[in-house]
């Protein structure tokens, strides 16, 4: 004879199957008394599960939307569907929370059977993202290894290699992943140097335990953090300008990924920009598409200012309309 839990599940999922059941007939699929049955119906009831009754001799049983999120029954498809999906959603944003796919594939993994977690790891070697051509690939595996080490709240030790191509191991405190729509940052405290860091996932090449736990005291905003990491990467050089536009507007024309932003009174912001090279900057600023002045450097402005002319001059310079 089947547990109750086990015969609780069972009877789930025949609700589940079709939309409405009588009393006999559940009774006849899990082979126990009607009595059994009008008993595990009303323990479902207690766990939330909305199962509205009809009476009456053609009466039974459906389920409904219950008050409360109930356990789900899923066949193996639907569970490496659901998985799938989970985490397709996690690399390309589509739910605009990357943290909640996340912790979702996880928790679902962790549940999974051996064999529908054996199938998803087949895929995951299987499937190929296609970055944009600056970018490296993140295995899935990673990314998951990544996100559980920070559910866990424990120190581990990460093997990375820099831009330079340097690998160097060291001790963190994992935190958060931040996804930037084009690249994952892992945010964690580095241990031996006492401060936050943000490290390209992609870059990533090993994440082992310590078994030491760790509790974070007041950590930093991850967006906000890997933000201006990103903004005051490694340039060769840096504009300074003045946006004629209050901070909020000027956050939306230029990213935090990309400028430094200063508020310079109510209605003006100034941005501190990098980019490859004086043109490669003139050309950004320009595809802006809203008044500026260059602050600085001369050779930015000058740069601007010889985009501009020779915009002028492609489309009929002085010539009147």
């Amino acid at each position: 004879m089947i547990s109750t839990s086990a015969r609780l599940l069972r009877l789930v999922s025949l609700l589940s199957a079709r939309p409405s059941w009588t009393c006999g007939e559940l009774a006849d699929r899990m082979e126990v008394t009607e009595r059994t049955v009008r008993r595990d119906i009303a323990r479902l009831r207690e766990l939330g599960y909305g199962v509205e009754s009809e009476p009456g001799p053609w009466g039974g049983y459906r389920l409904s939307g219950g008050t409360r999120v109930p356990p789900l029954i899923l066949d193996d498809e639907e569970a490496l569907a659901v998985a799938v999906a989970l985490r397709e959603a996690a690399f390309s944003g589509v739910l605009g929370s990357d943290q909640a796919a996340l912790s979702a594939l996880l928790k679902l993994r962790q549940a999974l059977p051996p064999r529908i977690a054996d199938r998803l790891g087949a895929m995951d070697a299987a499937f190929v993202h296609t970055p944009r051509p600056d970018e490296r690939q993140i295995a899935p595996g990673m990314l998951l290894e990544l996100a559980t080490a920070c559910r866990q709240e424990e120190r581990v030790r990460l093997s990375y290699r820099d831009r330079e191509g340097k690998d160097t191991v060291r001790d963190v405190d994992p935190y958060r992943l931040v996804h930037t729509g084009r690249r994952w940052y892992f945010v964690a405290r580095d241990v031996a140097r006492g401060e936050w860091r943000t490290f390209r996932a992609d870059r990533v090449t090993q994440i082992r335990t310590t078994g030491v736990a760790v509790e974070l005291l007041d950590p930093p905003d991850p967006a906000l953090l890997v933000s201006q990491g990103i903004a005051s990467g490694a340039y060769p050089l840096y504009v300074t300008v003045r946006l004629p536009l209050p901070m909020d507007r000027a956050l939306r024309l230029v990213p935090p990924t990309v400028g430094t932003h200063h508020p310079d009174g109510p209605d003006a912001t100034v941005i501190e920009i990098g980019g490859p090279d004086a043109d490669g900057l003139a050309k950004y600023l320009l595809s802006l598409g809203t008044p500026l002045r260059v602050l600085s450097p001369d050779d930015v402005r000058r740069a601007l200012l010889r985009r501009t002319r020779g915009l002028f001059e492609d489309n009929g310079g002085c010539q009147p309309l």
